[in-house]
């Protein structure tokens, strides 16, 4: 009979213990250790196989194969890239997906997770691309009714609904698909441990195995993952780093718009940021976010202004909102939605300082207007005209933006990448934009040696025209001097 042996795994790292603690010897979380249950191995042949390292049995290649080689003797080309046919899906993977790497894609419960995994496998078998579909949620009716309101899909889709990791190594064997599906790695588990679908062990041994079988054969593996509570991925940390790409579909449920981000991409840049729009017959690109955002802004109310925001290579015009009002208790709230607590703390305790306004007795709410999160510090200067707005009862300049990091000592950080976000802003009928004085001065530098030299400008010219702005206090006293007073033209 096979000795069974208990072991006690952590929650949020994965790491085991022989004995339970309060709090985990490894990362330090309290109350993480959960017991488990292993059984040993039968035999010497079969050690190895159910921690996941030699993939699925029945998909071990030949020993020659996993021979060295030289870097230099390994052709890049033999393994293209293969798109997906949604661009962009293309675009935060880098090109498209990798033969043999392993994607995770997470996000809230009914955020369109299924739907864009369904429609990218779908438009792969359509192309003539061997698809596998394994559904551990779902039936197969329950897909097929699914797929009905997606156009293009492949009747040559394969979908299996399987809950056991062994049950995938004879179809894999006999499709040898170049991209499959899981959705999702929560419900698959593995005969090799006997703790429920879902614990941290059966998530990371299903994973290996399934990881380590798709990198041999050279399929794209696709796992779909749940995120707990506080919107981290759930399962053990080890998770994130078996993979090769993590991917977050964001969204609010209110809001038709999703943003898809890569927190890790070992293929490309963790910088760039998808849009798509969830519509009655799935998901579709917007190639146009920033009008997006900006389609019911009002121009008229204060306490708004526009920032250009740069995801990876892609700007985006975002709108911010503030409120000021008086603080009907003795502690004045601040509240936001969108944006970051500690950096609209920070940015009011400098307002208060470094300007003229007052606002220790006010409350204060702030938020990034159409449901979007906005982390890039060149977005301070936004937040501080749009508090300042409110506060004066003066509106910014509908035809006007403003972009710059602000420090403790008020002011003006130079932000990245200043001509993309100019022309963006210009695209969009913004006349004015607030800028960082060193970034004006060094565009001017730029200009004049170009002109001196006798070379063409560097520097596109526009139409739009750059204010420059050394403190906060300067862009206070710019916006007194030239907003709309009462919020009205």
């Amino acid at each position: 009979m096979a000795k069974r042996r208990t072991v006690h795994s952590c929650q949020s790292c994965g790491a085991q213990h022989p004995q339970w603690h309060g709090r985990c010897p490894d990362c330090g979380q309290w109350d993480s250790l959960v017991e488990e249950t292993y059984e040993a191995p039968r035999s010497a042949a079969a050690k190895g196989s159910g921690r996941g390292a030699a993939g699925l049995p029945a998909m071990v290649p030949a020993a020659e194969d996993e021979k060295p080689r030289r870097l230099s003797e390994i052709d890049m080309d033999a393994s293209p890239r293969l798109p997906s046919g949604e661009g962009e899906l293309d675009r935060v993977l880098g090109g498209g997906f990798v033969p043999g790497s392993v994607v995770l894609l997470g996000g809230d419960p009914g955020i369109g997770k299924s739907t864009l995994a369904l429609q990218v496998a779908g438009g792969l078998a359509a192309a003539g691309h061997s698809v596998l579909y394994v559904s551990g949620e779902e039936s197969a009716e329950q897909i097929r009714l699914r797929a009905e309101r997606l156009p293009g899909l492949g009747g040559s889709l394969q979908v299996m609904t399987s809950t056991r990791v062994e049950a995938l190594a004879g179809p894999w064997k006999e499709l040898v698909p170049a991209f499959v599906v899981v959705d999702s790695i929560q419900t698959i588990q593995t005969d090799a441990i006997e703790s429920a679908a879902g614990s941290v062990a059966q998530v990371r041994e299903s994973a290996a195995q399934l990881a380590a079988t798709a990198k041999k054969v050279g399929s794209i593996l696709l796992l779909i993952g749940h995120v707990t509570k506080d919107g981290t991925l759930a399962g053990p940390r080890v998770l994130e780093h078996l993979v090769d790409v993590v991917l977050t579909f964001e969204g609010d449920r209110s809001h038709a718009f999703r943003l898809l981000r890569a927190s890790k991409n070992r293929f490309g840049s963790t910088q760039e940021i998808g849009v798509l729009s969830m519509a009655s017959h799935g998901l579709e690109a917007v190639e146009n976010p920033s009008e997006l955002f900006l389609e019911e802004r009002s121009t008229r109310a204060p306490g708004s202004c526009v920032i250009p925001l740069l995801e990876g290579s892609r700007p985006m015009l975002v709108e911010l909102q503030a409120l000021v009002a008086p603080a009907p208790y003795g502690t004045p709230r601040r509240t936001t939605l969108g944006l970051e607590d500690a950096r609209v703390a920070l940015l009011l305790a400098v307002l208060d300082r470094r300007s003229r306004i007052d606002l220790l007795s006010q409350d204060v709410y702030a938020k990034a207007a159409g449901g979007v999160r906005v982390a890039e510090p060149a977005a301070d200067l936004g937040i501080a005209l749009a508090i300042a707005s409110s506060r004066l009862d003066r509106a910014v300049p509908p035809d006007t933006a403003a972009v710059g990091e602000i420090g403790l000592g008020g002011e003006v950080r130079r932000v990245s990448r200043l001509d993309v976000r100019v022309a963006e802003a210009e695209r969009l009928g913004f006349r004015r934009l607030l800028v960082p004085a060193v970034c004006h001065r060094e565009q001017l530098e730029r200009r004049s040696k170009d002109a001196a030299g006798g070379a063409a400008a560097t520097g596109k010219r526009t139409d739009c025209e750059l204010v420059p702005i050394e403190e906060v206090a300067q862009a206070v006293d710019w916006l007194e001097h030239n907003g709309v007073p009462g919020g009205f033209s």
